[in-house]
């Protein structure tokens, strides 16, 4: 009796060619706070991905004709759009995606908004170049080309964020697109497409197919009228597009995994220091790449650390995502959490200390959360370096805190993992950040900071955090082919 008052579930369609066509199978998507099933997401295959390409490049022709100013007016009007609707896009993210409302509208949307305007900025501003050889008599010059449909494929943990962080600078630059997202969350794409007609995006020029990476993006990565891939994900994932995309020889951007350190020296502000890395360990749940998950506090000041680290973690609220004085949600999957509670288990196995959270603290939920996939920030002390929770990407609200004694020896700790997306620095001593910064095999470094990005500059990462950088030059570079001529006169 009481399923007949429950909201009818939400069921995703493709968008292609400007339309919205439904599937022969679905996928269950649930919310991870409660444990619903939320809405049903199209299992979508070849046959999708076929059409949606297809879609893509009938609407080529016309798109990349267009001029920068008319594109960038429409992403323009796309942003507007998205961010009239933020409330909604906003709840939607938090539901789909177990992540606190307050971080879906804060950070998820309106950084999505964002994307379409600084690329509807940029592509402004971009120049060619051109080279004199009098002697010759000749002139050369570049000139810049859309490369024809962009496969983008997008993650779970910024779902909204980082789709529109591909597909803004994909059609800015004249390109078409059929992007991907994950199917756990798959919402705030398809209410995205609800508003591309409105804002005078062609159609065919976006296209967005749903359904897992086994088959949808499978089927993306291996058509062959798909020059262009750029992944957001693991590595694991990214080494199987490598792959597949060789016989074709595709150009591709991956943004994988990161195992971030954080370097605290002892002269470091720690009134500034320990909150910002409370927030960089566990922010979104611990579920960004860019999130700190080994700690490296210089011997003087470890125990005063550790002490107030776990003081400051202990702070943070865990519960229903919706309540907006929340600081951590539900993770992504029942799935992801036995992973992420495993981790904790095998620290405490190999002898290291959890010092809060995971098995440590009780956690209390809400009545209606109790089948959701929680779980408290949990600090970690006295992991040895080659523990798999110092090695490997755990992806949720849990850091490991340890000592060092010298700089050199710290460079080389934190260098040895076979990522290197970001890593943070601690110290008021400004020599010392500049020669750790160069030191550090990281493309990105903070100091006595996290998380503070200029989209103009090149993000990516080194090692297995990927191949590539996006941001104003360089998704230009990326989406863009170039073109060298000379003319004799």
């Amino acid at each position: 009796p009481t399923m007949a008052h429950s909201e009818p579930l939400l069921v995703l369609e493709n968008f292609i060619g400007g339309k919205f066509v439904p599937c022969s199978s679905y996928i269950d998507s649930y919310n991870p706070s409660t444990g619903d099933v939320y809405c049903r997401v199209p299992d979508s295959g070849k046959e999708e991905v076929e059409a949606a390409v297809k879609a893509a490049k009938d609407a080529f022709p016309i798109w990349s004709s267009k001029t920068p100013l008319e594109r960038s007016q429409l992403l323009n009007k796309l942003a507007d759009l998205i961010e009239h609707d933020l409330e909604a896009f906003a709840q939607a993210e938090s539901k789909d995606q177990g992540k606190t409302i307050t971080f879906a509208r804060t950070v998820d949307i309106p950084r999505a908004v964002h994307n379409f305007r600084f690329f509807a900025s940029s592509i402004l501003h971009h120049v060619t170049e051109c080279t004199e050889m009098p002697a010759m008599g000749c002139v050369h010059y570049t000139s810049r080309a859309p490369v024809g449909v962009a496969g983008l494929i997008s993650p779970w943990n910024l779902p909204l964020y980082l789709l529109t962080w591909k597909i803004a600078p994909a059609i800015a630059c004249g390109n078409t697109v059929v992007a991907k997202p994950s199917e756990m969350t798959s919402v705030t794409a398809w209410m995205m497409c609800k508003l591309l007609e409105k804002a005078g995006v062609p159609p065919g020029v976006v296209n967005v197919v749903f359904g897992t990476g086994a088959k949808a993006g499978e089927a993306l990565v291996c058509h062959p009228d798909v020059p262009l891939i750029s992944f957001t994900g693991s590595t694991l994932t990214a080494q199987r597009i490598m792959e597949k995309s060789a016989p074709h020889c595709k150009r591709l951007s991956l943004e994988l995994g990161g195992k971030n350190p954080a370097i605290v020296f002892d002269d470091a502000d720690l009134s500034q220091c320990i909150p910002t890395t409370v927030r960089s360990s566990f922010a979104n749940q611990g579920e960004i790449c860019l999130c700190t998950s080994r700690i490296f506090v210089q011997r003087g000041i470890y125990s005063e650390f550790l002490k107030r680290f776990v003081a400051e973690a202990k702070k943070w609220k865990t519960g229903n995502p919706s309540d907006p004085t929340i600081n951590v949600g539900a993770l992504i999957s029942k799935e992801h959490l036995e992973k992420v509670r495993n981790y904790v288990k095998k620290a405490q196995a190999e002898g290291a200390r959890v010092l809060c959270g995971e098995g440590v603290d009780p956690l209390a939920l809400p009545p209606g959360n109790k089948k959701g996939y929680f779980m408290l920030p949990t600090v970690i002390a006295e992991v040895k370096d080659e523990s798999c929770c110092m090695q490997e990407e755990i992806f949720g609200p849990v850091t490991c805190v340890v000592a060092f004694d010298t700089e050199e020896e710290v460079i080389e700790r934190a260098n040895g993992v076979k990522y290197g997306l970001a890593a943070t620095v601690w110290s008021s001593n400004v020599g010392r950040v500049h020669r750790v910064a160069h030191r550090l095999q990281s493309g990105l470094v903070w100091t006595n900071c996290w998380l503070v990005r200029d989209l103009n500059l090149p993000f990516g990462g080194m090692k297995a955090s990927g191949i590539g950088r996006e941001g104003a030059k360089d998704s230009y570079e990326f989406f863009t082919e170039v073109k060298t001529i000379t003319i004799k006169h």
